[in-house]
């Protein structure tokens, strides 16, 4: 099981190299959805379930269309290239200012004490929170479905365009 873990995490991985490194932006876009979906894999394999559900449905899904129509809105008339002014320096300050954010995520990790014995947390199932979903917030549910129903539409009728007559 530990084996599955490290190849869904190089899913991620590559699909987040291939997002920072494609020149063509629709692609960026689904190499991010492959990051979304290895990340969902990972969950999967820690047996997170919800948190892997959520991550397919919400982030590979409802983000990356949301991505998808922006760049559909932008209009540009050769999506060929992403980044066209980009210059070596500029390159050179995201590779230090990405060196320096690890850098510091791993002294973070490595200086933090973990607690010996203690015990986690009992995880929520995904039934209590349907459950909850469905009796005790089913208006508020119901309002969001309706209200992101309403920003797609509206994102759809502004990548269209009016009516030209």
């Amino acid at each position: 099981m530990e084996i599955l873990f490290y190849i869904f995490a190089l899913v991620s991985i590559v699909g987040a190299l291939g997002m920072v490194l494609s020149h063509n932006i629709v692609h960026s876009a689904l190499y991010l959805v492959l990051c979304f979906i290895g990340l969902a894999l990972t969950y999967f394999s820690i047996s997170a379930p919800f948190l892997g559900a959520v991550q397919l449905m919400v982030y590979s899904g409802a983000v990356a269309i949301l991505i998808v129509m922006a760049i559909m809105m932008v209009r540009r008339t050769d999506m060929s290239v992403s980044s066209p002014t980009q210059s070596l320096i500029k390159r050179f300050v995201g590779a230090g200012m990405a060196a320096l954010f690890f850098v510091l995520m791993g002294l973070s990790i490595a200086l933090t004490p973990l607690g010996a014995g203690e015990s986690a947390l009992p995880a929520t199932e995904a039934a209590d929170l349907a459950g909850l979903l469905l009796s005790r917030f089913a208006l508020p549910f119901e309002l969001v479905a309706i209200l992101l129903l309403a920003a797609m539409l509206g994102a759809l009728l502004l990548a269209r365009g009016g009516d030209e007559s």
